[in-house]
Formats: C-alpha cells, sequence, structure tokens
C-alpha cells in the first residue's frame, strides 16, 4: 500500500513514516521544510535500511500537489502538515487559516480527484475547547479557545461534509492529546525552529543548557498543583495509532482520541523528567498563556475498542527518551 504523509519530516510524521515503513508500506513524503530538517529522510533511513521518496511542497498549492499524485498511485493519506503553535495563532490568526485549511481543502480535492480511498486527518484535542474532562468523540465541540484550535475543527468539517457525499472516501479524525519523547535510537525526535513553544524540547534546551530556564505558564489553574494538566503521549504509540487507524479504517467519517488516558501536571512532568535522569530543571512560574485550558485529557476507550490500540510507554519512558535525543543533538 501506498502512504502519503504530508508533513513527514516532521516530529509527529517522521515516526509515524518509520512505524510504517517497518511495516512494509510505501511511504511517499510531501513537506516544505517549513519546521523541520531534509536530513530526517537520512535519520529514517538509518533506522529502517529505506529512503522513502520525498517531495519539497507545499500541501496548501493545488499544483504542487497535483505533480504527486499523477506521479504516484497513492492509496491513502495521512495529513500532519500543518502550523501548530497555540500562543502563536492567538498572535497571527490569519496565518493559521490560510495554510492550515488550504492544505486540507486542496488534499480533499486530490483525494477525490485521483481516487484516494482513505483519509487520516490529524486532529487535536483543542477541538473540545474547555470542556469537561476526561473528553469523548461524542462530546460536542465546542468554540475553542485560540485559532490554531480552530483550524482542526473546520478541518474536521471540511472532510466530514466532503465524505459524506462521496461515499468512496472515507475519513478517520485522530484527536490526539500531547506527544512528547523521541525513537529509542535518539535518531529522530522533535526539534523545534527557534524557541520551543512545546513544553518537553523546552525542558530538554534548559537541560543541556540551550536555555538558561523553563518558565511554567500559570500556577493557578483548579488542578492538582495549579498548573495545567495534560494527557502526554509518547509519540511512537501515537505513530502506532495511526497505523492501527489505517488498518482497522472503517467505511465514512470516524473519529478516535489517541492518548493514554490520565493527565499529567507540568510540575509532575518536570519532576518526573528530573528524577528519571537525576538533572536539575530551573523554572519560573509566570502568568498564563493565552489560548490555554486548565485540564486536557482523555477517554480513549473507543479507540481499544474499535481500532485494538492503546498506549505502552509511561511517562518515566517519555522522559528518558526526550533527553536521549537531545543529548545526541
Amino acid at each position: 500500500m501506498s502512504v502519503l504523509v504530508t508533513g513527514g519530516t516532521g516530529y509527529i510524521g517522521s515516526h509515524t513514516c518509520v512505524v510504517l515503513i517497518e511495516a512494509g508500506y510505501d511511504v511517499i513524503i510531501a513537506d516544505n521544510l517549513y519546521n523541520s530538517k531534509l536530513d530526517v529522510l537520512d535519520k529514517i533511513e538509518s533506522i529502517t535500511g529505506k529512503k522513502p521518496k520525498f517531495y519539497c511542497a507545499d500541501v496548501s498549492n493545488k499544483e504542487e500537489l497535483d505533480v504527486i499524485f499523477k506521479e504516484n498511485k497513492i492509496d491513502s493519506i495521512l495529513h500532519f502538515a500543518g502550523y501548530k503553535a497555540v500562543g502563536e495563532s492567538v498572535g497571527v490568526p490569519l496565518k493559521y487559516y490560510r495554510n492550515n485549511l488550504l492544505g486540507t481543502i486542496a488534499l480533499a480535492e486530490c483525494a477525490l480527484e485521483y481516487q484516494v480511498p482513505k483519509f487520516i486527518f490529524s486532529s487535536s484535542a483543542t477541538v473540545y475547547g474547555d470542556g469537561s474532562v476526561p473528553y469523548r468523540e461524542s462530546n460536542p465541540l465546542l468554540p475553542s479557545t485560540n485559532p490554531y484550535g480552530e483550524t482542526k475543527v473546520m478541518s474536521e468539517r471540511i472532510l466530514s461534509d466532503t465524505a459524506k457525499v462521496n461515499p468512496g472516501l472515507s475519513v478517520t479524525l485522530l484527536r490526539y492529546f500531547n506527544p512528547i519523547g523521541a525513537h529509542k535510537s535518539g535518531l529522530i525526535g522533535e526539534i523545534p525552529v527557534g524557541t520551543p513553544n512545546n513544553l518537553m524540547p523546552y525542558i530538554t534546551q534548559v537541560a543541556k543548557g540551550k536555555l538558561a530556564k523553563l518558565r511554567v505558564f500559570g500556577s493557578d489553574y483548579d488542578t492538582v498543583d495549579g498548573t495545567g494538566v495534560r494527557d502526554f503521549i509518547h509519540v511512537v504509540d501515537l505513530a502506532y495509532g495511526h497505523m492501527a487507524a489505517l488498518e482497522k479504517m472503517k467505511q465514512g467519517v470516524n473519529v478516535y482520541n489517541l492518548g493514554t488516558g490520565k493527565g499529567t501536571s507540568v510540575l509532575e512532568l518536570i519532576h518526573t523528567f528530573q528524577n528519571v535522569n537525576n538533572i536539575t530543571i530551573p523554572y519560573d512560574i509566570v502568568d498564563r498563556r493565552p489560548g490555554d485550558v486548565a485540564s486536557s485529557y482523555a477517554d480513549v476507550s473507543k479507540a481499544w475498542e474499535e481500532l485494538g490500540w492503546k498506549t505502552e510507554k509511561s511517562v518515566e519512558d517519555m522522559c528518558r527518551d526526550s533527553w536521549f535525543f537531545e543529548k545526541n543533538q
């Protein structure tokens, strides 16, 4: 089976490519390298023994996508490509709406035009807004607290509406939570461009001395210790979740949460990282960040019941693998 992975040189995309290649899939990557590097292809080859076919392409550009679809018989699409920083999206909303929505629309058009029957979309728990936890797939999609989340909500609706009137196209929406960790080889992991927007790469860069101190955004949330609570999931577990969704894909539109089902606070994650890796992480408590919610964790029972998937790696594994990757950089 030939799989087009958009954003395949990025953090989550690259780990999913490894899992797919090791399972025997023919992987084609489309990525404009906005937030990733070309040498990820060599690292994927080092891990799997096979370098995926690569196109440096902007998925929001239909003409660039047409080249890929005309040159390859693609059986399924895994759509990861998109801007993803919650805080940045609040400051520059048009950048996020233009890129994320046009990319989804262009890929959906290609899926129909080139008769691709399977489309998996990388969605997010942000579609639930600031609702009650644990989040269930049946929960209503509340107004998001940030433009990034709104692009995920709108992309879900675009793909769902398209699939409903095109029975030859099946869509799976994967709402996942907070991916951290890295491949056990230490070759691929999260390498943000500039100052990290996500918590774990910020922690690892502080640990390595690249950054002086971690900022913890808010300590007055209604949580176990006042800091935000998130459902942290190992990126390799997440990658296997995508393969399970691909192999168990059903007709129509289906939605699954991919998480551990457990919440971990920011301070709990920091303390776990320190204990596992025997290193001190200096931090300051600062004001809340616009767009953040107090708690976000998943009800993951549907993914287990229908896909036969659940996470295997612990928070300790996530912290250990993240630091091992950072040390190798």
